[in-house]
């Protein structure tokens, strides 16, 4: 899919003052005071509004205009929202800024800040302090002290198996856990993501960790840029090492074992059929966030994300039965239905509009497969930042007028395309 031209006869000039000012109207929803790291028991009257105002009030938010079907009425969670994956318009939201506690969600946040600083291909070889402070009950992918495993081996544990030890290890690569809560909350900040506050890089039950559907749909658009996290969470199953063993001939013999990934609409169940169209994301459970769910599907060229927390009605597999419910909607009201508000973009996206070139199409070349550490942290949309040296020229030429012309282009025009959103893939 390629980003689309900006409309035909319409005018730039008039686009970017339109623009202009909703980008000067912006920065309110951006300066109100700090809201607490405690979730509430119910919805707070009022929220942030990044992404448009409606998003900040409680309740549901939808226009339901002629031919948009109506909502599914047994939807039970305290707070969802259903947007398009590529143009960012939020179709439909209920209490999407309410931060609530994460679970493994915010493994999302985790992947999309660590996975582009080591090739797939590095060893590592695991020590006891790799694997220090985990929490009681945490879910493991079975690392073992002493073994060595690839950064490809940690990754699908993220991913597959949620596998806090193999969260633990790679942010003891990235200089330790206390680092990488560190670089995980400033790319929250980089994305807009204000309603996250990070704790533990995995997720797991801590106090003043939240976060909101709506910045976890962020974090999913953001990690849907990068090559290698569409691979992982889209991977059904993959062989995982096991521990290194001596045969019966005195050699020694490194056995492996199959993972499945916990993301039942991506692998199914008994009560749950795989969905039409799914491509990932990422689910979560925990004691105090209940079961949490981002999941990313195509149907008939449009891209839903969907992402659900803590659904009030506990039958099994209750978090799944809803997104399915959700993204039936979704893909029947997509391109009839007014939004309710954005997914925004990244500040480096934001800051880079008026540059040439800063476009949604050139930021998917920095989709980046993980392959370098110097990628850092940095949001992919902004990647078009690198080569800058135009911006002088333009200045110096049109005195900045064609910096604004090019910085609506690209509001007008921010996309994120996923060229190759891949779907159930078996990996060895």
């Amino acid at each position: 899919m390629s980003a689309p031209k900006p409309p035909a006869g319409r005018p730039l000039l008039v686009a970017s003052a339109a623009l202009l000012s909703l980008s000067l109207t912006a920065p309110a929803a951006l300066a109100a005071p700090t809201p607490s790291t405690s979730p509430s028991a119910t919805p707070p009257a009022r929220m942030s509004t990044v992404g448009g105002t409606r998003l900040g009030q409680p309740g549901t938010q939808v226009d339901l205009a002629a031919g948009v079907p109506v909502l599914p009425k047994d939807i039970t969670a305290r707070s969802w929202i259903v947007s398009d994956a590529e143009s960012g318009e939020v179709l439909a939201a209920h209490n999407a800024h309410w931060r609530l506690p994460p679970a493994s969600t915010l493994k999302m946040l985790f992947a999309d800040t660590v996975l582009p600083r080591f090739p797939k291909s590095t060893p590592h070889k695991v020590v006891p302090a790799d694997l220090s402070g985990m929490g009681a009950g945490s879910s493991l992918v079975g690392i073992k002290e002493g073994q060595t495993y690839t950064v490809h081996d940690l990754w699908l544990g993220v991913f597959l198996r949620s596998g806090n030890d193999a969260v633990h290890v790679l942010s003891a690569m990235n200089g330790g856990v206390e680092q990488t809560v560190k670089d995980m909350q400033s790319h929250a900040d980089d994305l807009q993501a204000l309603d996250t506050h990070v704790v533990s890089p995995d997720g797991y039950d801590a106090a003043g960790q939240v976060s909101s559907a709506y910045d976890l749909s962020l974090f999913a658009r953001s990690g849907l840029q990068k090559k290698d996290f569409r691979e992982y969470c889209s991977t059904v199953r993959a062989a995982f090492p096991g521990e290194t063993t001596k045969n019966s001939k005195g050699k020694s013999v490194r056995e492996s074992f199959e993972i499945q990934n916990t993301n039942r609409l991506l692998s199914g169940d008994t009560d749950v059929p795989v969905y039409q169209g799914i491509a990932g994301v990422k689910n979560g459970n925990t004691t105090n966030a209940g079961a949490t769910f981002t999941g990313v599907a195509e149907r008939g060229g449009k891209v839903l994300l969907v992402t659900v927390m803590n659904p009030e009605k506990k039958d099994h597999n209750e978090v799944y039965k809803e997104t399915a419910k959700l993204f039936d909607w979704g893909f029947q009201a997509a391109g009839k239905v007014i939004p309710v508000g954005e997914l925004v973009p990244p500040k480096g996206a934001v800051d880079s509009s008026a540059q040439p070139g800063a476009t949604a199409s050139a930021s998917a070349s920095g989709a980046g497969s993980g392959s370098g550490k110097a990628a850092g942290s940095t949001p992919v949309a902004a990647a078009s930042a690198d080569g800058s040296s135009g911006v002088g020229v333009a200045l110096g030429i049109a005195g900045g007028a064609l910096v604004l012309l090019l910085g609506a282009a690209f509001l007008v025009n921010r996309r994120w395309p996923l060229p190759d959103l891949v779907r159930r893939r078996t990996r060895p």
